[in-house]
């Protein structure tokens, strides 16, 4: 008897509508209807041979089954992916250049960097993790083809906007709550600093008392200051550390602060085909750790 093809098509809408958890949410990323996505699902339990989804309140959630198919369902679109890549980048050679802030230095570059090396083999990659103003200026000077970065608000003609995310107080997870009535201690980067800037501005708005403890150039180093208990720090949940954790809302009586707009920028468009490669892997990676619901419009 001949093994059914599992159809991938129907496996990105089945994979999407679990991820974000409406088959019509998936329909609409997807660019189709409804009707279509639903019909994909259908051929999709006819080929399993069992039932993959059920209901779950108004929704609908992966069967024991489904969930099965849902890891194998992850691993064949990722495994596509990187085929349609290599295929492409085969016949690419020379050097991208591509900066990174240092929030994304340890967990997003070696899987976005292994996957490019696998479909773009005589590539060279030279990598420059830093600060987000060191970045552009690098990117206008000409010395990097793309950089992702925390953007300030400043125009720039090339780039992928790729969502606002959450700013939040953090500590050290051993932290006990602060009752500590003198100002606030911070562990923060040398100015100048967009989040120094967003986090001094919103203590100072609710007359909340603060003075710099420690102040560096490496987030590395901040955060082991912040481990210490030698203050708090300012920063987003993307790459934070597992032993430091963000504070909720009003905890420690702290003011609420904004989001950060993150970004790829390129130095021109359109881009060299190996760098217009690692800008494809690097959005499709960004896809996978940004919660829907930080994206713009």
């Amino acid at each position: 008897m001949r093994k059914p093809l599992l159809d991938l098509d129907a496996l990105q809408s089945f994979a999407s509508g679990v991820e974000l958890g409406s088959f019509a949410r998936a329909a609409e990323r997807l660019h189709r209807s409804t009707s279509a996505v639903s019909a994909q699902l259908k051929k999709l339990e006819e080929q399993a041979g069992v039932p993959i989804l059920q209901k779950y309140g108004r929704g609908l959630e992966p069967t024991p089954a489904g969930e099965v198919l849902l890891s194998y369902a992850r691993r064949l679109l990722e495994l596509n992916d990187e085929a349609v890549q290599a295929v492409r980048g085969a016949e690419l050679a020379g050097s991208v250049r591509l900066g990174l802030a240092e929030d994304f230095g340890e967990g997003m570059l070696p899987q976005a960097l292994g996957r490019f090396a696998r479909a773009c083999p005589e590539v060279h990659v030279e990598v420059r993790v830093g600060r987000s103003l060191e970045l552009q200026r690098a990117l206008q000077a000409g010395q990097l083809d793309l950089a992702l970065l925390w953007r300030d608000g400043s125009p720039w003609p090339h780039q992928d906007q790729l969502g606002q995310i959450p700013l939040h107080w953090v500590a050290a997870s051993s932290q006990p709550p602060r009752t500590d009535p003198r100002p606030l201690p911070l562990v923060l980067f040398d100015p100048p600093c967009l989040v120094r800037r967003l986090a001094c501005d919103a203590l100072d708005q609710a007359g909340q008392p603060w003075r710099i403890a420690v102040s560096g150039s490496s987030l590395a180093g901040l955060w082991s200051a912040v481990r210490a208990g030698l203050g708090i720090s300012a920063r987003t949940a993307l790459g934070l550390p597992a032993d430091l954790r963000a504070l909720s809302p009003a905890e420690w009586g702290l003011p609420s602060l904004p989001r950060l707009e993150l970004a790829l920028l390129r130095a021109q468009t359109p881009l060299p085909d190996a760098a217009e490669q690692l800008r494809r892997i690097l959005l499709d990676s960004l896809a996978e750790r940004i919660p829907e619901e930080t994206a713009i419009a």
